[in-house]
């Protein structure tokens, strides 16, 4: 071995005078020597100070121990909680988790899909926040191994767990139109997006079983982020404000709402009523403590984590199936019946 190199299986084989399949075996903890033998490779393992590479050690056994979590933007609390509750459940588990942020970037996710193909991780759980063009689904139903988690990507095949959108908007409509609401803006995401098309349904149809043709509700189509939220609010003040309640669905387009309504001399409840949804941020703490449908983020991360090593990955076909997770409403003090 030449001075100054780090030693490999080849110099221990060497050292101790058998084969570096044998060397190998031993270290893997598959193969019994004799004592001498056993003894030979041990010394010849402290005298060359060889260190097995555990990421060699676990390829060679055909898994990395690494699961892959991917994700749009970690300084988004929903986010930072799906990706701490994965991380406790892989911890428990004994493995590995590589995280990736994609910023909403299609080519960066693509990057990251193939980790795969690369055999640097045994598998991803998947969270995209944008309507796909075709390319991811393509990508994924060619791959396997993936969890589509959040928001869908239209014809991928790929096991998907989501929470209950359309229960939550029917949670919200239910409440409000219960306090008197028959008005409602919806501020939500892109159109063409799982979540935004089922919560917008789940809350028509509660409003319509209770007011019938008297129902009605108004659509703002956008992005989950704070942006959108002041944009959409200060929108609504310089139109006609016939809606007497908004249901923003999703914590940041809330706190931008209540920014600009605050700035504005808008009084919640009094002037307005308003829901949120995720019920991960600190609608808890704004003044009123707002109302909001709570996805129970934790578990979806965790259970996302189970879909994934439960899966039969070396028996799985392309096939499309989903998963639901109950949703509930938090009741605080943002809602009341319309102003006269």
């Amino acid at each position: 071995m030449a001075k100054g190199t780090t030693p490999s299986l080849k110099d221990v084989a060497a050292a101790a005078g058998v084969s570096v399949t044998t060397v190998s075996r031993f270290v893997n903890g598959s193969l019994d020597l004799p004592f001498q033998t056993k003894k030979r490779i041990e010394d010849a393992i402290q005298t060359l100070n060889y260190r097995p590479n555990p990421h060699a050690r676990r390829l060679s056994r055909g898994r990395s121990d690494t699961i892959g979590l991917v994700v749009p933007d970690i300084a988004n609390p929903f986010f930072s909680t799906l990706v701490a509750a994965v991380e406790q459940a892989a911890d428990e588990r004994k493995l590995a988790v590589s995280l990736h942020a994609t910023l909403n970037r299609p080519g960066r996710e693509i990057e990251y899909l193939q980790l795969i193909e690369r055999n640097h991780v045994d598998g991803l759980i998947f969270v995209t926040n944008h309507p796909d063009d075709g390319a991811l689904a393509a990508l994924i139903n060619g791959t396997g191994k993936v969890i589509i988690v959040d928001e869908d990507i239209p014809d991928s095949k790929a096991p998907k767990l989501f929470c209950d959108n359309e229960q939550g908007g029917y949670l919200a409509g239910l409440h409000l139109a219960e306090q008197g609401h028959r008005h409602v803006l919806f501020i939500g995401g892109d159109e063409r997006m799982i979540s935004a098309r089922r919560r917008f349904g789940g809350l028509l149809k509660a409003l319509k079983e209770r007011h019938g043709g008297e129902a009605r509700a108004d659509r703002y189509a956008g992005e989950y982020t704070i942006e959108y939220g002041r944009a959409a609010a200060l929108d609504y003040l310089s139109g006609d404000r016939k809606a007497t309640a908004i249901f923003a669905s999703s914590d940041e387009i809330a706190i931008g709402l209540v920014e600009v309504f605050r700035s504005q001399g808008v009084s919640i409840p009094d002037d307005i009523s308003v829901i949120g949804f995720d019920d991960v941020g600190p609608l808890h703490l704004f003044a009123p403590p707002l109302t909001a449908i709570r996805q129970p983020v934790r578990q979806i991360g965790r259970r996302s984590l189970e879909l994934l090593l439960e899966t039969n990955w070396h028996e799985w076909k392309p096939s499309a199936s989903e998963e639901l997770v109950p949703v509930e409403i938090v009741v605080r003090n943002s809602v009341a019946p319309p102003a006269k």
